[in-house]
């Protein structure tokens, strides 16, 4: 993992100074979650095939933008990108990356669907869920942690056991209350950016399916999101709530979306037997 530039390194080493000095626990700040997860990041586009088509990269970053600037209170710069897997998988990292399977796409029938999957995993992002994970598993020692992690400032072994602590809290399976809370940000998000979020719901029920019919193709996605039949229940309820007025008039699917699911079909086949995902 890289070292951070140096304003991060000196305030992530005043960070550890103060958890040394009191028993409170330091922040994560916006700009250390930045780095944070821009360094996974750059280890998973290592570790995993990424698909560098132009047209692919370009239409999922304006559809997940689009998502993103209605609901983004933080002004976080998005990063959206789709593994080269037919696995059905897709997870966030702090300070807004977002990566998606080619498999979800493939799986879907309409943009709405794979709306509702980018508006899940933004909810965990602008929600902070995996930085309150990383916060609780270390304690006051979080400031250490984030010294080891951005900077290698540590001996090796306890730069080891800090990766370890901030991984635990980045890639750790979300509990049920996150879990719930990234789904209601996602039927918010949607609907704010003008989207059917019925395709929430819908791509939950193509997940369960597939658990069913395949399950090693949904391992990954299951291992750190619960998902069960009320989830389902849950997010029709949330939409229920809305006028009808407003759900009529939002989108389910579009011709660009089309186009773009047939290139991404076009395309090779994925690489056999990817490093294994989050």
């Amino acid at each position: 993992m890289r070292n951070a530039a140096r304003p991060f390194l000196t305030l992530a080493l005043g960070c550890a100074l103060a958890a040394t000095l009191t028993t409170a626990a330091c922040a994560v700040s916006q700009a250390n979650e930045v780095q944070l997860g821009a360094d996974y990041a750059a280890q998973i586009e290592k570790e995993l095939p990424i698909v560098r088509d132009p047209e692919i990269v370009r239409y999922i970053n304006v559809l997940g933008d689009s998502l993103a600037r209605v609901v983004d209170e933080r002004g976080l710069t998005w990063h959206f990108a789709v593994v080269d897997s037919r696995d059905l998988n897709a997870f966030a990292l702090p300070g807004g990356y977002i990566f998606v399977n080619r498999g979800i796409i493939e799986r879907s029938t309409s943009m709405a669907q794979v709306a509702g999957v980018l508006g899940h995993e933004i909810g965990h992002v602008t929600k902070r869920h995996s930085v309150k994970r990383m916060q609780k598993a270390q304690g006051a020692n979080i400031g250490v942690t984030l010294a080891c992690v951005l900077t290698g400032a540590c001996n090796n072994q306890v730069a080891q056991a800090g990766i370890n602590v901030a991984a635990g809290g980045v890639f750790a399976k979300f509990s049920r209350d996150d879990e719930q809370e990234a789904d209601a940000e996602g039927v918010k998000t949607l609907i704010r950016a003008g989207i059917d979020p019925a395709g929430m719901p819908q791509m939950f029920r193509i997940l369960l399916d597939e658990r069913t019919t395949r399950p090693s193709g949904v391992e990954t996605f299951f291992l750190s999101h619960p998902l069960a039949e009320d989830r389902i229940a849950f997010t029709r309820q949330l939409i229920a709530q809305n006028s009808p007025d407003i759900l009529r008039g939002l989108t389910s699917d579009s011709p660009n979306f089309q186009a773009f699911k047939r290139r991404l079909l076009s395309l090779p086949a994925p690489p056999p037997a990817a490093t294994k995902q989050p």
